[in-house]
């Protein structure tokens, strides 16, 4: 049987996936070729022109309710229109879970996943929605912010969507529609002799260290650490780092690197130190490849923070 490919979108209401669809469909010309098929699970602000959409073969299907969106609607709905190739408008209110169990159709492949934000106001849902939120992005293929400006929060925002889904492809669109491709500003200098963490900094460097480890080969670093390093670790070994708070308390994860150092016999575990040390991107077997690994260069004993957890926002 030949394969159906199958594009999802998804996002709260009004953020952009309408026009995204639009531009994919009849911009980009997605529809030039063969049936295609619009499941519209979403009645947003913005429409689509049933008239227009008939021009490139596109025929819609409205699915109102949740509970309505089942594997014997998507098998009804393939043997009525089969389709050459499927565009869903996910509800942004609806949870993963409705399309993630769901039995596709024979031959319906999903191929892509494309997320949209409003990069307005994103930080309010992350702070005040955040569980919703992550439903939206924690699986796709291309997490697109729109509506940004020079001044959107990229390295944070960017740091948000990996630690999440770390293989997410982000795109800021600016207000007018183009692409905002310049190199995303971090919070710390890169270029100091010593690049000082504050506890702010420490999940956005931890992102940006694991996504771009060449950046920081050679490069030395100055934060405040807390030590995972119980007997079993081996010796010569430990590892430095935070814990860090992804989604709420439930979701606390210890984030840290490699670190070899030849007297870590004499830093008990979960001791909290303040730690200097040179990064080297070398092979490590945790990393399957090569990856960043810490050589100290000085260590003193610290004082627990007043908030021992750091934050990706």
């Amino acid at each position: 049987m030949e394969e159906i490919p199958v594009y999802l979108f998804t996002g709260f209401m009004d953020s952009g996936k309408t026009s995204l669809i639009k531009q994919t469909l009849i911009e980009d010309g997605f529809a030039s070729e063969g049936k295609s098929l619009l499941i519209v699970c979403e009645d947003g602000d913005e429409e689509y022109d049933e008239a227009e959409m008939a021009k490139i073969n596109t025929k819609i299907l409205y699915v109102e309710k949740e509970e309505d969106f089942t594997d014997e609607l998507l098998k009804n709905i393939n043997l009525q229109y089969l389709p050459d190739q499927v565009f869903i408008e996910f509800n942004g209110t609806w949870g993963a879970e409705t399309f993630v169990d769901r039995k596709l159709p024979e031959g319906w492949i999903l191929v892509q996943s494309l997320c949209t934000i409003d990069a307005s106001t994103f930080e309010m849902y992350m702070q005040n929605m955040r569980a919703m939120m992550l439903d939206q992005f924690f699986d796709a293929d291309v997490v697109i912010f729109n509506r940004c400006t020079l001044d959107t929060a990229r390295a944070k925002f960017r740091a948000n969507i990996k630690q999440t889904n770390r293989r997410a492809q982000i795109v800021y669109e600016l207000t007018d529609g183009s692409i905002d491709e310049r190199e995303e500003e971090l919070p710390f200098d890169i270029n100091a002799d010593v690049i000082e963490l504050s506890d702010a900094d420490y999940a956005l460097w931890f992102m940006d260290c694991q996504d771009n480890p060449k950046k920081y080969d050679k490069k030395k670093i100055h934060f405040l650490a807390l030590v995972y390093n119980p007997d079993k670790l081996g010796k010569g070994l430990m590892v430095p780092g935070r814990f860090a708070m992804t989604c709420c308390v439930e979701d606390v994860q210890f984030i840290g690197f490699k670190c070899k150092y030849a007297k870590e016999n004499e830093i008990p575990h979960k001791s909290w130190i303040d730690i200097t040390a040179e990064v080297h991107v070398e092979f490590a077997k945790e990393y399957r490849g090569k990856g960043p690994v810490l050589y100290p260069i000085d260590i003193k004993p610290a004082s627990k923070p007043e908030d021992e957890l750091v934050y990706f926002s």
